[in-house]
């Protein structure tokens, strides 16, 4: 009683001073604002959202102290048409950004460094390094010959002779070209034709002289970027640095080089865009959907906009609150900010509604506004501590970024709330009076239509509950089925470059990022753990520091040195290329001798090929003569760029490798040591999965089988199975919270328990549908629509209460009394459609985890309607009148 008094007292001081009232909650509001956009961060480290404590978090920051060099990192893949392109182009490029000290701490190319230009070869297999030698050897003719006249004339005069060669001659002098000649003529062919056309091609003459080799056209540069974090995208600059730098690399005479920014700090920057991008989007579109559904509900401008204030201010103190509570926002905790724009106003379309009705039977403007918070305020206190159950429920778990998202807006109900009853009042009376609404006798058809659909639950109640049950029972097998996926990297926009980039190099058992490594405190017990961790069936290979030793080191060396001697100066002292004045006679004697050879071949791919490269020659006699002098010139020079531009950066290249020396792992430059020998002495090994990790048999295969021989590895793989295994939990731990909770507060409330039952069918019924509808629409349940589930129950359990109150009103009072034309109906009614418009909102984020939030929380929604409107009426009919006839109705009706 002595709350009831103060309540009304309070209530009485807001309306004789609400000039007072504003002005204290304006200047508060401006404080908060501005300690709030000084002072708010975004974390987005997904490392830190799931039980950042547990051991596997531990390993984690264990190996991440130890090997701090690659923490924080830029993974750039450069890209392009040839495996000599890449590398030029990778080379220029970190040059750039090493010289750009002012955005960048450090950048290396993993395995290009003078250290393995100089020892590659040792780190060939023996029987790999055989092979290459049997193919520069037999190169050795066409290196001698090119070396001596190193232009188009050269060349083809070389291709010429090939040709002429018969097979004796080809088997005397093995060949003359370092490759097939059909596939050569392919390659020519398929180079001149793009060239001639227009475009932009090169001639690999690694690929070609090492045709059996595995050659990749990506290298990869790892960027330790200086961040910004007072900016809400710290690397922001830094990748900007690296666009322009990608940019100024690329030649206008070749082509394009790609330079695709990934790695933790890529990922990171670009969810960072994309939430910043959907945040602002998904805001504007809840709150011009809010304004339409206001606009609707009041049919008041004025009652509208002093809604729209309040939440204003509402969220101004939401965000402050915030600020204090946790200082930095995660990436599933940033949602609540959309999420409240539905919640928080949902409070003022109760009070509105409510004073509109009282407006109609009061003509005293205070005494509508009196009666409006008294009977009002209650219910909504009600309503904010049974929505808030659902989000409350998750503080206890380890998943943090859920926890964090509850405590904001859980306590952001009673934020808003409280804005709500204090504001909202206020400005009702200063705001000169609505117009004096039609009563419900004035609007015959839009009464006679509630009436009837009102009816519909009621008259058709038994038919209803049986269909209920029938689609319950095809929910509970779809249920069954629903889709889990706890990859984070499928939460991000798929479109973005950092995940296209990401995904590619999953695609590659040698660049995949799925590996594990454990640290190691010797290196003998090195050496016994990378044994056993090799044998493992499920372990497709494992690299440790001892790997950098190579092997077999006399042989490898004898075999190299016979090579050098094979291959001569020709390729120390190789010569640049020179323009050809006239290439035209030469190719002219090579298009003849392709005329004299053609009959002579009797496989028809040999002869489609060399046809192929004779139409391309003759192509280019045309474009010659047509040509004026210094187009012809420059004509010639990009054909001859195409056609031989790599081959002396290859013969450089070559040159430097024949010069190994043997290495000991003291002789391991200390950038390449540090990457595996940690400066407290621990030894990394890292370990490569043989399967494919997309597939959760394999990943739990994997970890398991390394976990048994290991027990401390780390890596990307762990922290995704054991995150998905703490979510799983939380999200099971959350739904029996909620459930207890909601009970015990039913059975508080309500006084009964068949009440009670009702109420929590429904809500079961709810998520069941909800669960069927995330098959049907093949939405997974990931690391950030989980808390769908216990957040809907929450929401859900108001509603319930209220229909509920008025079911047993209309059951017993009057058989023909409207359930949906009352003011709680319809705030219902409009509350649900403004909170599903915020979380719809978030549907349209490019992040694919706040995204599927939104959809699955706006179909919950949905389900919670038509469990309110239209199941527990008919259920509310069937048991409650038959509980009556046995006489044993529980009697407590809430007020």
């Amino acid at each position: 009683m002595l709350t009831i008094r103060s309540y009304a007292s309070w209530g009485n001081w807001t309306l004789r001073h609400p000039f007072t009232v504003l002005s204290i909650v304006v200047v508060l509001g401006i404080l908060a604002g501005y300690y709030t956009v000084d002072n708010i961060r975004i974390d987005t480290d997904t490392s830190k959202l799931i039980a950042p404590d547990a051991p596997f978090q531990q390993y984690r920051r264990l190996h991440e102290q130890a090997f701090s060099q690659d923490l924080s990192t830029l993974l750039l893949v450069v890209e392009s048409d040839t495996p000599e392109l890449t590398k030029s182009a990778s080379r220029k490029l970190l040059g750039l950004l090493r010289n750009n000290t002012d955005r960048f701490n450090s950048a290396y190319i993993p395995d290009d460094s003078e250290f393995f230009r100089q020892n590659g070869l040792l780190y060939l297999d023996t029987d790999e390094l055989q092979a290459l030698s049997n193919n520069l050897s037999i190169a050795q003719p066409f290196i001698g010959r090119i070396a001596q006249k190193p232009d188009l004339s050269g060349f083809f005069s070389i291709f010429e002779d090939a040709l002429k060669a018969t097979d004796r001659e080809a088997i005397d002098k093995t060949q003359v070209v370092p490759i097939d000649l059909a596939s050569l003529a392919d390659k020519i062919a398929s180079v001149l034709h793009k060239t001639i056309n227009g475009g932009k091609a090169l001639l690999s003459w690694e690929s070609l002289i090492a045709e059996k080799r595995r050659h990749s056209n990506k290298t990869f540069i790892i960027v330790s970027p200086k961040l910004d974090h007072s900016h809400i995208r710290p690397a922001e600059s830094a990748i900007e640095a690296i666009r322009k730098a990608a940019a100024d690399i690329q030649d206008p005479g070749l082509p394009a080089v790609k330079v695709l920014v990934t790695g933790e700090i890529g990922l990171e920057d670009d969810e960072l865009a994309g939430i910043s991008t959907g945040t602002f989007t998904a805001s504007v579109f809840s709150v011009v959907v809010v304004l339409f559904i206001l606009l609707v509900a009041y049919r008041s401008i004025l009652l509208t906009i002093a809604t729209l204030l309040t939440l204003a201010l509402g969220m101004v103190f939401c965000g402050a609150f915030a600020t204090i509570a946790v200082t930095e926002l995660n990436l599933i905790s940033i949602a609540f900010a959309v999420s409240n724009i539905g919640l928080g106003v949902e409070y003022a379309i109760h009070f509105c509604l409510r004073y509109r009705d009282n407006l109609n039977d009061h003509a005293d403007k205070e005494r509508a506004l009196h009666d409006t918070i008294m009977t009002v305020g209650p219910s909504l206190l009600l309503a904010a501590g049974t929505t808030s159950i659902g989000l409350y429920a998750f503080m206890p778990t380890d998943y943090k970024g859920v926890a964090e998202l509850g405590l904001l807006a859980g306590t952001s109900l009673f934020i808003c709330l409280l804005i709500t009853l204090v504001t909202l009042p206020a400005l009702l009376k200063i705001l000169p009076t609505p117009r004096k609404f039609r009563s419900k006798e004035n609007r015959p058809q839009i009464s006679h239509l509630s009436k009837n659909l009102a009816a519909i639950p009621i008259r058709y109640a038994k038919s209803i509950s049986v269909a209920t049950f029938i689609v319950a029972l095809i929910s509970i097998v779809l249920a069954l089925n629903v889709k889990t996926d706890f990859n984070p990297i499928d939460l991000r926009d798929p479109s973005t470059e950092s995940v296209i980039a990401f995904k590619q190099l999953m695609e590659d058992e040698e660049t995949t990022p799925l590996t594990l490594d454990v640290l190691v405190k010797d290196g003998n017990s090195t050496k016994i753990l990378q044994q056993r961790l090799s044998a493992l069936a499920s372990v497709g290979k494992t690299i440790s520091l001892f790997d950098l030793q190579p092997t077999d080191q006399d042989e490898k060396l004898v075999l190299i040195e016979d090579l050098g001697l094979i291959l001569g100066p020709q390729v120390q002292h190789f010569p640049p290329l020179k323009t050809d004045v006239d290439p035209a006679p030469g190719i002219i004697h090579l298009i003849d001798t392709i005329d004299k050879v053609l009959p002579q071949k009797t496989n028809v791919q040999d002869r489609a090929s060399l046809a192929r490269l004779k139409k391309e020659l003759q192509e280019i006699l045309i474009q010659l003569d047509e040509r004026q002098q210094s187009s012809r010139t420059a004509f010639i020079e990009k054909i001859q760029t195409a056609l031989l531009g790599t081959l002396p950066q290859v013969m450089k290249e070559l040159s430097a490798s024949l010069e190994p020396g043997k290495i000991s792992l003291n002789d391991l430059p200390p950038d390449i040591r540090d990457r595996w020998l940690s400066r407290d002495g621990l030894y990394r090994i890292q370990i490569f999965p043989k399967k494919d990790l997309n597939d959760l048999a394999n990943l739990k295969e994997f970890i398991t089988e390394v976990q048994s021989v290991a027990p401390e590895t780390t890596g990307l793989p762990i922290i995704y199975w054991e995150s998905m295994k703490v979510v799983v939990d939380a999200f099971q731990e959350a739904i029996v919270i909620a459930l207890i909770a909601i009970t015990l507060i039913l059975l508080a409330i309500r006084r009964s328990v068949i009440d009670t039952i009702l109420i929590m069918a429904t809500l079961i019924l709810a998520g069941l549908f909800t669960l069927a509808s995330a098959v049907l629409t093949n939405t997974p349940i990931n690391f950030a629509n989980i808390i769908a589930l216990p957040l809907l129950l929450g929401l859900g359990v108001d509603n319930g209460i209220h229909m509920l109150v008025r079911l047993r009103h209309s059951l017993f009072d009057s058989e023909e009394q409207n359930i949906y034309q009352s003011s709680t109906a319809r705030a219902i009614f409009y509350g649900a459609l403004t909170t599903s418009s915020s979380f719809g909102g978030l549907a349209f984020s490019p992040h694919a985890g706040i995204s599927s939030m939104g959809l699955i929380i706006t179909i919950g929604i949905f389900w919670i309607m038509v469990c309110t409107f239209i199941i527990l009426p008919a259920l509310s009919k069937l048991i409650l009148r038959k509980v009556t006839s046995g006489d044993v109705l529980d009697k407590t009706v809430a007020p």
